[in-house]
C-alpha cells in the first residue's frame, strides 16, 4: 500500500527530529563525560596540592579548576632532599643564583628600595650537556629559596580541546602570581618553547603566545614570578624565550678540581682503603659527566657485595644472617673502579674509557 505524501513528509520530519536531537546529545558528550571521568580523579588531586599549599601558609585561597590542575605540581620544599651543599664543582653558579636570582626574589624591599634595577631577572636558564647537574640545581635552588616551586611540564599544560591549553597557561601564572615567590621549572624546555615556525600546530602556536603574554606582559612588570628552563639543545629555543631569559648559566662536563669535588661528595659515606686517591680516580674518569660519576662509583660499590655474595655462594640463610648482622665489606681500592681485564674505567661509555699501559703506575699526583 503506497503512503500518502503527507504520511512520507511526517515520517522525514520524525526522522530529522531524532537526528537532530542525537546530534546535539553527541556534541555534549565531551564535557559530561570529561566531567564525569575527571570528577573522581579530581577529589583524588585536590588532596595534595592543597596540603601543599598549606605547608606555605596559604590557606585562604580560592582556586579554579585550571589553577587546581596545576596546583597538583607544586613541590614543597620539604619533599626534596638536595641542597647547595650537595652539589660540588658549580659553586660558581650556585653563588650567582643566590646573589642575582634569589635574594632579589625572595627579599626583594632590601633590592628595589635603592633602584629598580636592582630586580629578579624574569627568567634564568641553565643548560650544557646532559648529566651535568641542571636539574640537580633547580631542586637545590627550590629547597633554599623557599619560594613555590610549580615542576611544570608539556603534558600538563596540553589538552585535546580546543583553548584549553591557553586556559591552563593563563592558571599556571595566575597560580603563581598568588602564590608569589614562584618559580615555574620547565625541564628540556626545548622541546616545549621550541622555535616557532610556519608548521606549527595552530593549539602549539596559540599556547606559546599565550606563555610568553602572560610571562612579560603589560601586567606583569611587578610580578615575582621566575621561569627556570633546563636544556642541553639551546638553538632549538625561540629567540624570543631567550629574550625573556637573561641569566644565562652554562653548566659544562666537569674539570678535574669539580670531579674531585664531586667524587668526595659521592664516596663520603663509602669505606675506602688507607692508600685511596680520588684525585687519581678524577684524573682516570676525564670526560664524565656527573651522572656518569655517579654511575662508576655506584657500580664501583657493587663490587665488594658481588665478592660477599659469591663467598656466600647463595646460601639463602648466610644472606639473611648478614643482612640482620649487616655486612662486613671491604673498602673500596681504586682497582675497583677500572676493569681487570682491560683496566679501562668501568661500565661506562666507550667516549669516557681511558686506557693505562701496563707499564703506567699511578701516584699521589696522577699518572707518572
Amino acid at each position: 500500500m503506497a503512503m500518502s505524501a503527507s504520511t512520507k513528509k511526517a515520517l522525514l520530519d520524525v526522522a530529522l527530529f531524532v537526528a537532530s536531537q542525537a546530534a546535539a546529545c553527541y556534541s555534549q558528550t565531551p564535557q559530561w563525560m570529561l566531567d564525569s571521568y575527571g570528577s573522581g580523579q579530581r577529589k583524588d588531586v585536590k588532596a595534595k596540592p592543597l596540603d601543599a599549599l598549606k605547608k606555605m601558609g596559604h590557606t585562604q585561597l580560592k582556586l579554579d579548576e585550571y589553577e587546581k590542575t596545576i596546583a597538583s605540581e607544586i613541590i614543597h620544599p620539604d619533599d626534596i632532599d638536595v641542597s647547595f651543599s650537595d652539589i660540588g664543582g658549580l659553586e660558581h653558579i650556585i653563588s650567582s643564583l643566590q646573589e642575582s636570582v634569589i635574594y632579589p626574589l625572595v627579599y626583594p624591599n632590601l633590592f628595589t628600595s635603592s633602584s629598580k634595577l636592582l630586580t629578579a631577572p624574569k627568567g634564568v636558564l641553565l643548560y650544557g650537556p646532559p648529566g651535568c647537574g641542571k636539574t640537580m640545581l633547580a631542586k637545590a635552588l627550590a629547597k633554599e629559596s623557599g619560594a613555590t616551586f610549580i615542576n611544570i611540564a608539556a603534558s600538563v599544560l596540553t589538552n585535546k580541546w580546543f583553548g584549553e591549553s591557553n586556559k591552563l597557561v593563563a592558571g599556571l601564572f595566575s597560580l603563581a602570581r598568588k602564590t608569589q615567590p614562584s618559580i615555574i621549572f620547565i625541564d628540556e624546555i626545548d622541546s616545549f618553547l621550541r622555535e616557532r615556525s610556519k608548521g606549527d600546530h595552530e593549539v602549539t602556536a596559540m599556547m606559546k603566545a599565550e606563555f610568553m603574554t602572560l610571562w612579560d606582559g603589560l601586567l606583569s612588570a611587578s610580578d615575582r614570578i621566575l621561569v627556570l628552563g633546563a636544556t642541553n639543545r639551546i638553538h632549538d629555543i625561540d629567540s624570543a624565550i631567550l629574550r625573556r631569559m637573561p641569566k644565562r648559566f652554562p653548566v659544562h662536563l666537569p674539570d678535574i678540581d669539580q670531579r674531585e669535588k664531586i667524587l668526595t661528595l659521592m664516596l663520603k659515606d663509602i669505606a675506602v682503603a688507607p692508600d685511596f686517591s680520588i684525585h687519581n680516580l678524577a684524573h682516570l674518569a676525564e670526560g664524565l659527566s656527573g651522572s656518569d660519576l655517579k654511575e662508576l662509583c655506584r657500580s664501583a660499590a657493587m663490587k665488594p657485595v658481588s665478592e660477599y655474595v659469591r663467598q656466600a655462594d647463595g646460601d639463602v640463610q648466610v644472606l639473611m644472617k648478614s643482612q640482620e648482622e649487616g655486612f662486613k665489606l671491604r673498602p673500596l681500592t681504586l682497582m675497583d673502579f677500572v676493569e681487570t681485564d682491560r683496566t679501562t674505567v668501568a661500565g661506562l661509555p666507550d667516549r669516557a674509557r681511558i686506557d693505562i699501559d701496563d707499564d703506567e703506575t699511578l701516584d699521589g699526583d696522577g699518572l707518572s
